[in-house]
């Protein structure tokens, strides 16, 4: 995966891995790999606190580092690196890119039936209760400015998983981001195990409410959501 993310980006596109003291060993391979490529950064956690968590410390790197966008990813290619071009290219007008698997062109690979209804049902149970025409609520392959970032106030999410992606784009919904989805394909990873679980589902499910209500004494701002 770090081959081919330099690969496909410009030279000035540096690569942060957050690791949560992974039992496989993947921190210290990726922090070996370093010595030999000083776009590549390795931020060690000690322990597993959550996909939310995790994110947050990345993208507080990205800002204590003056880096002014960021783009979040899974490792396993289920975020297939040919779309990095297409994401930079889309950050030039856009405060978030979505890389969204429910627009025209979109889709999964290796998904089971359950998964999908899972996964789109979410993404549409989210959309009707928001009110944000964003088709792609659950996914995690997002191209973000900074200041949208800090301004969202990522310190205060409360929560994880699902509800996590959600809450970041609806909080950038509300706030007036130009945002864009574009179509990829989502292939499901050949090795290890999906993180999903009931309890996420379930936290997803209740937070969306959460996040509607607790928002509706602010206005909406006008949005700036795009679909191909």
């Amino acid at each position: 995966m770090i081959e081919a993310a330099f690969a496909r980006t410009p030279d000035d596109v540096h690569l942060l891995i957050v690791d949560d003291n992974s039992p496989d060993g993947t921190g210290k391979i990726a922090e070996a790999l370093t010595s030999t490529r000083p776009r590549l950064h390795v931020l060690h956690r000690a322990a597993k606190q959550g996909l939310g968590k995790a994110y947050t410390a990345g993208f507080h790197w990205a800002f204590e580092n003056g880096f002014e966008q960021l783009i979040q990813m899974d490792c396993d290619f289920s975020h297939n690196p040919d779309y990095l071009p297409k994401m930079l290219e889309l950050m030039k007008a856009h405060e978030v890119v979505i890389g969204s698997r429910y627009v025209p062109g979109g889709g999964t690979i290796n998904w089971g039936i359950a998964r999908k209804i899972i996964s789109r049902g979410g993404s549409l149970y989210a959309r009707t209760i928001l009110g944000a025409p964003i088709r792609d609520f659950t996914g995690g392959f997002i191209g973000w400015h900074c200041q949208t970032l800090k301004d969202i106030g990522v310190d205060s999410l409360k929560s994880d998983g699902y509800s996590f992606q959600i809450e970041l784009k609806y909080r950038a919904f509300r706030r007036g981001s130009r945002i864009i989805e574009f179509p990829i394909v989502f292939e499901d990873r050949k090795v290890g195990t999906s993180k999903m679980s009931k309890k996420i589902i379930f936290e997803a499910l209740k937070r969306v409410w959460q996040f509607r209500f607790g928002a509706s004494t602010s206005p909406l701002l006008d949005h700036g959501t795009k679909t191909p």
